[in-house]
């Protein structure tokens, strides 16, 4: 799994212009303040001592692989909802009968509450991507890392109705051991990729339908993006790889847990 930079800049800007250290400061919930016993306890414990409580938790271990085997295939969406570009990649997904990972920015679900929902309902899957989608977020502190991962966990769950995420993605895939520790106890399995489909660069859509067809050989979990950007690219590309990956015969299945 590559480090994968894209949207730093555009969340930096408009995120924090939305939030601001004060807001985010102010929005870290007890969840927060109980996490930081993560570090020197055991992930049950943490997961006992917080709301949910019921939640089990799952591997530490950053996730790959298909729950649908080796000719499996995960579809992963990051850094939305987008009132744009989320409801088209919904449409075409329906057409085809797929279902996916969303891997949600806090923020984002809080502002559009009826597209979390929305993806629930179509049977997709939620994925925590953190408050803010801060990239360097592996060289800040713990609490900082709580705040970012829990937060989001709060603020995707209650825009879903209640639907908590199942997995967490690291902006970037910045990663710590901490931070994998904690989304486990919280029931949220580390989720990574193998497939970057470079779709956030915006380089043409022939070129991302390439990239896809070229990587997949290295494994069945799939990038891309509905957020950050004009993601019309992103669209028609989901809308020739997803015929294409039947034709291979592949099926689509979810990340691991």
């Amino acid at each position: 799994m590559a480090r994968h930079g894209g949207g730093r800049g555009w969340y930096g800007k408009v995120l924090g212009a939305a939030l601001g250290v004060t807001a985010l400061a102010a929005g870290a919930s007890a969840w927060t303040a109980q996490a930081g016993a993560v570090g020197g306890s055991s992930p049950q414990a943490a997961a006992s001592a917080t709301p949910g409580s019921d939640v089990k938790p799952v591997a530490v271990t950053i996730s790959h692989a298909s729950d649908k085997g080796t000719r499996g295939v995960n579809i992963t969406i990051d850094d939305g909802p987008d009132p744009v570009w989320t409801p088209q990649a919904l449409d075409v997904l329906r057409e085809y009968g797929v279902k996916a990972t969303f891997c949600m920015v806090g923020t984002q679900a809080q502002a559009h509450p009826d597209l979390v929902k929305k993806v629930v309902a179509a049977g997709h899957r939620l994925c925590d991507h953190t408050v803010s989608h801060d990239t360097t977020m592996d060289a800040k502190s713990q609490a900082y890392q709580s705040q970012q991962i829990l937060d989001a966990e709060r603020m995707i769950t209650e825009a879903s109705g209640g639907i908590r995420p199942m997995y967490y993605r690291a902006p970037g895939g910045a990663f710590t051991p901490y931070s994998r520790k904690l989304a486990a106890s919280r029931g949220m399995r580390p989720l990574g990729w193998n497939v970057d489909s470079k779709d956030f660069e915006q380089p043409g859509t022939d070129a991302i339908v390439t990239t896809v067809e070229r990587e997949l050989p290295g494994g069945p979990t799939l990038l891309f993006h509905d957020a950050g950007g004009d993601r019309s690219q992103t669209v028609e590309a989901l809308r020739r790889i997803l015929p294409w990956l039947k034709e291979q015969g592949y099926s689509f299945g979810f990340p691991a847990r």
